[in-house]
């Protein structure tokens, strides 16, 4: 349930920023992506610290 709304704020965040923007499109789809990143983070599926660190 957990990356569903973070999908759905990161997309409405978009909105509310570049509402009829040119970009707009773009920037709907890499906030809605983070957004569900986020999600998936926080309901534990995913680690990000295991992402971002780097491997020797």
């Amino acid at each position: 349930m957990w990356p569903i709304v973070g999908l759905a704020f990161g997309t409405v965040l978009a909105l509310a920023g570049v509402f009829g923007g040119a970009g707009a499109f773009l920037l709907v789809l890499v906030l809605g992506a983070l957004g569900f990143l986020a999600g998936r983070a926080y309901a534990g599926e995913i680690d990000l610290a295991e992402l971002f660190t780097r491997r020797t």
